[in-house]
């Protein structure tokens, strides 16, 4: 059953019009202390073992000159032990974000952090630190990825708020740049249309950020993040959008400057001339002795998908008999540099090694091979065979102990194994992969997904009809998958489920069902 707005709908639209400085007219005359300026919540991320970045945004009317920001962090929840405090400058040509980056503390512990501006505190926020090189370690964290606004409310933040998390990785489709259709039913709706321009954006990150289930998950643990082509434009690939636009460079680097201003990173990692539409987003993150955490960008570097749809980019769905092109040895994902990168960063001194990377990497024909070849979606791996390839060679050649590719961005869950041939099952398994559902944004066909299984062998769960996340642990001699879905995507109080259970034992490549 559909409702109208609610007191919530109503207060995050308060909150995107304070942000966006389109507030009616008696909001903009109301007293400063009267509005919220911490509004679209605070976060923090990036966690080395003495380091990490706190964000937030100022928001309301009457913000044109620098403003003053006092950041703090401390030891207690009480702040009665400060560990690090400072002043940042919120400014117009950041949309007035905050990005402290507090150094000099103490590995593997908690912390807790707030704002205060123009006469206001912000809420608090814990955040921690990530182990000293040489310590043994656990870890709980969650993958998420894909919250379209206006497919479903965000009942999976609500639930993963209430875990014991460590590390929240988010792998892509933070915001959705489309407009909602004009005879969308939806629940809730984008403001404004298509995102094209740097304040397009803007508004968009701050709509999504005005959920109190995001902003609660945001505030209770450290977040790692990427992207995908959302941030963006759909299916984009470097320079080559899906839909021919001669001012997608531009349009992209106005999409590149609202994500850095609205993600817990670092001041380094802003975009600057001479090249706007640039940022680096894969980095390896080390957890103790437990494992090595390494993020990649399958979107900025990558050669443009083969065999489009007639007189466009991005992605479509082809027979590989009819695109030879599918195969072409020299075609990558990551871009030659960020390949080579990869290949050097695998770490086999420790026990784990995550890639944290945004698709699906195991192959998933949609059709039986043995009848003239595969059917593959292109803008995934299967679009990419040859660079898969030269990827799992180089982590055969690496010797790590125990990989797991984690993933998102195809709204459905699914468990596999990897491994270099996969049309010879004998061959042995290299790594295990986690790819985990949406958030929110709508599945496929999940009558679709059982009938690939059967050609799939190495894929041994596959759902696309729920929402979600997945929560691990993981200790030196075993990981513990759970795959969290909701019950009802309109219902942000909806009951969460567990759809299936998985490990991984150290020193046996694949997932096994618990």
């Amino acid at each position: 059953m559909q409702s109208g707005p609610d007191s919530q709908d109503r207060r995050q639209l308060l909150q995107l019009l304070l942000a966006s400085g389109t507030a009616p007219l008696f909001l903009r005359h109301a007293r400063a202390a009267d509005l919220e300026r911490f509004g679209l919540g605070l976060a923090s991320g990036c966690p080395r073992p003495d380091s990490l970045v706190l964000w937030t945004r100022l928001t309301g009317p009457g913000l044109a000159e620098p403003v003053p920001v006092r950041w703090e962090l401390a030891e207690d929840e009480g702040f009665q032990r400060l560990a690090a405090s400072g002043t940042e400058l919120a400014e117009a040509d950041s949309a007035f974000t905050v990005h402290a980056e507090p150094g000099g503390l103490k590995p593997d512990r908690w912390y807790w952090y707030r704002f205060s501006a123009l006469g206001q505190r912000s809420s608090t926020g814990r955040t921690r630190t990530s182990p000293a090189p040489d310590a043994q370690a656990s870890l709980r964290f969650a993958i998420a990825s894909c919250q379209r606004w206006d497919h479903g409310r965000y009942a999976a933040w609500r639930d993963m708020a209430e875990q014991e998390l460590d590390l929240v990785l988010f792998l892509g489709d933070y915001i959705y740049e489309y407009s909602t259709a004009h005879d969308s039913d939806a629940q809730r709706r984008h403001q404004g249309g298509p995102c094209r321009t740097l304040d397009d954006y803007r508004q968009r990150y701050a709509q999504y950020k005005s959920d109190p289930h995001l902003q609660r998950m945001h505030a209770r643990a450290p977040w790692i993040c990427t992207w995908d082509d959302h941030e963006v434009s759909n299916d984009w690939a470097g320079d080559q959008p899906e839909v021919p636009d001669a001012g997608f460079h531009a349009r992209r680097a106005a999409a590149t400057q609202a994500y850095w201003e609205h993600m817990p990173f670092p001041k380094a990692w802003r975009p600057r001339d001479p090249d706007r539409a640039a940022i680096r987003l894969y980095h390896h993150w080390d957890w103790g002795q437990l494992a090595r955490i390494i993020t990649t960008d399958d979107r900025s570097w990558r050669d443009p998908q083969v065999c489009p749809k007639p007189g466009r980019g991005g992605s479509n769905t082809v027979d590989e008999r009819d695109c030879p092109a599918l195969n072409q040895s020299g075609r990558t994902l990551l871009g030659e540099a960020q390949e080579r990168w990869l290949a050097r960063t695998w770490d086999a001194s420790r026990p784990w090694n995550l890639l944290a990377q945004q698709t699906l990497m195991a192959r998933h024909t949609l059709r039986d091979t043995a009848k003239g070849g595969g059917r593959y979606w292109t803008d995934g791996w299967d679009g990419y065979p040859a660079a898969r390839a030269r990827l799992l060679k180089d982590l055969a050649g690496a010797q790590v102990p125990n990989a797991v590719v984690l993933g998102g961005d195809v709204h459905t869950n699914y468990v596999a194994g990897l491994r270099l041939d996969f049309d010879r099952p004998e061959t042995p398994l290299l790594a295990s992969e986690f790819c985990g559902t949406s958030i929110s944004s709508h599945g496929g066909s999940q009558d679709k997904q059982n009938q690939a299984l059967a050609w799939n062998p190495h894929v041994l769960h596959s759902r696309t009809d729920q929402r979600g996340y997945m929560r691990f642990e993981l200790a030196e001699g075993l990981m513990n998958a759970e795959l969290r879905t909701v019950q009802s995507h309109w219902d942000e109080a909806s009951a969460i489920e567990v759809q299936a259970r998985f490990v991984v034992e150290s020193g046996k490549p694949g997932p096994q069902r618990a």
